[in-house]
């Protein structure tokens, strides 16, 4: 898993930080700087604004006014709304230039905070105690919550790096009164509280997990917008509306239906309408299924098993045919046979059919019982 600054709870194995995340190899929504080998036009500043990365994934813009010589990775202590706090260095030069203007386009650099410092050895070690008492933080504010009997969900709690301050992340149905909770919280943790509510994509990001493909979930690695998913997406790929196969971790939709959507739309704006019937002289043929790849549909008639194959033209022609009132017999002619599936031969390279080829064949021979050779009488 991940280390301990990007809430993953673990150093990776072959981390040679200490958990500190500068190699920047195990970081959650990595960025690579494509720009890094450019170099500056002559009589030009680098850019003054930095993107420092926080606790799982979140990200926010700061302005390097005292022209430290930054580089990814770097931990540097930023102003916050009181005190300070300490984030690690995700993005510098002319690609935060470029992420300025992709993710905050109303951006004022004039209102945005100031890096105070690269943060010193003293400062890191207060930071990552703070980090290892997050977990207990969070367990006991849960039960403060379950006392009061609030219908919330507290999943995430973020301390400030100089320990004067905690964010407590929930999800809730609806609104929730948790004035009394932050009067409990300030008495018995003594420091600031701030409630945050974040929806449950957004909290599946923050706790991540393996999703069912076998791989850790985008919104926890790499994405970063959270784009709204319908059934539609799902129609278009001809998916079955099954909500305990298309629901992700978060329990919505899976983000991962939008990703071909774009490819299923425009492949199916040369497919003809499926909602409209075949007329023959036998009856009528509704659609049964479409295979974008393989650009095939399938029609059958009322009352019969059997499917008939076409492609997109042969509907589009007997569509047009259709429309001036002419009314193919049969729609058999156009059947297009299946592609057969291919048969996978396994030969024996070994020249051994047998399983149990390693068994012995010989069979051991029964001991015949030993007869006495003595003469009568010679006893």
């Amino acid at each position: 898993m991940g280390c301990a600054s990007c809430g993953k709870g673990e150093s990776p194995r072959g981390c040679k930080n200490n958990g500190l995340c500068s190699s920047g190899e195990c970081e959650r929504l990595e960025v690579r700087d494509w720009l890094a080998n450019l170099s500056l036009p002559e009589n030009q500043k680098p850019y003054e604004i930095v993107e420092v990365r926080f606790k799982n994934g979140r990200k926010s813009f700061y302005r390097n006014t005292n022209v430290f010589a930054l580089q990814t990775g770097d931990l540097v202590v930023v102003e916050a709304s009181s005190g300070y706090d300490i984030g690690i260095v995700s993005v510098v030069g002319e690609l935060a230039r470029i992420q300025v203007r992709k993710k905050a386009p109303a951006f004022k650099h004039a209102e945005a905070r100031k890096i105070l410092r690269i943060a010193n050895q003293e400062e890191i070690n207060r930071w990552i105690e703070g980090r290892s008492l997050e977990k207990d933080l969070m367990f006991k504010s849960r039960t403060l919550a379950v006392n009061l009997k609030l219908e919330m969900k507290i999943s995430d709690v973020e301390y400030q790096a100089d320990l004067s301050r905690a964010t407590f992340y929930y999800t809730a149905e609806g609104r929730v009164d948790f004035r009394q909770l932050i009067k409990d919280m300030a008495d018995q943790f003594k420091v600031r509280v701030e409630m945050r509510q974040i929806g449950s994509r957004q909290e599946a990001s923050r706790l991540g997990g393996i999703g069912v493909c076998g791989r850790e979930l985008c919104c926890s690695t790499w994405l970063s917008d959270f784009r709204s998913v319908s059934t539609s997406a799902a129609r278009y790929q001809q998916l079955a509306l099954n909500t305990q196969k298309l629901a992700g971790q978060c329990g919505k939709l899976k983000c991962c239906l939008n990703y071909e959507l774009d490819m299923y739309t425009e492949s199916l704006k040369s497919f003809p309408k499926t909602e409209v019937k075949l007329k023959t002289e036998k009856g009528e043929a509704y659609h049964i299924k479409t295979d974008v790849f393989k650009r095939m549909l399938w029609y059958a008639y009322a009352g019969e098993s059997a499917w008939i194959i076409l492609s997109p033209e042969q509907v589009n022609e007997i569509q047009e045919k259709n429309k001036k009132g002419i009314v193919p017999k049969d729609l058999k002619p156009f059947n297009i046979e299946g592609e057969k599936p291919l048969e996978i031969g396994f030969d024996n390279v070994v020249g051994q059919d047998s399983i149990a080829r390693f068994a012995s064949n010989k069979k051991k021979k029964k001991k015949k019982p030993k007869h006495s050779t003595q003469a009568p009488g010679n006893e």
